[in-house]
């Protein structure tokens, strides 16, 4: 990538508009956990939008997964107790700033094992 394009993509921070914490298990050997993670998010943050849970797969994720929504405000409590709490789970956290692809890509951060996203698919939703 040329400076050029690189400096078109740099966004201040300002422009987060919040954030999404991607919960991967394993249908048949960690939904248990899962679980016990998604009750006590649900019991310790009741401002997080908890997302459905996604036994099959969608859009760029590799593995089964539900998403929580959570505000800016809440991101310097929140992320120290999910890296703290994710009881092994892989974990990707990502800002909302628009641009879904950078967002799950060059945006992110992964708390446990890093997990393969097929980033064809928010290509193709780019345009």
């Amino acid at each position: 990538m040329s400076a050029k394009q690189n400096a078109r993509r740099k966004k201040p921070a300002e422009s987060i508009k919040a954030y999404h914490a991607h919960i991967y298990y394993d249908a048949k050997t960690s939904r248990a956990r899962a679980a016990r993670l998604r009750r006590r998010v649900a019991q310790k943050f009741p401002q997080a939008k908890l997302g459905r849970w996604h036994d099959e797969l969608v859009g760029p994720h590799t593995q089964s997964m539900y998403q929580i929504a959570f505000s800016a405000g809440t991101f310097a409590t929140f992320v120290p107790w999910l890296m703290l709490n994710r009881d092994g789970l892989a974990v990707l956290l990502h800002p909302e700033t628009g641009d879904d692809y950078c967002d799950h890509t060059e945006h992110a951060c992964w708390l446990g094992r890093q997990l393969p996203l097929r980033t064809e698919v928010l290509r193709r939703a780019r345009g």
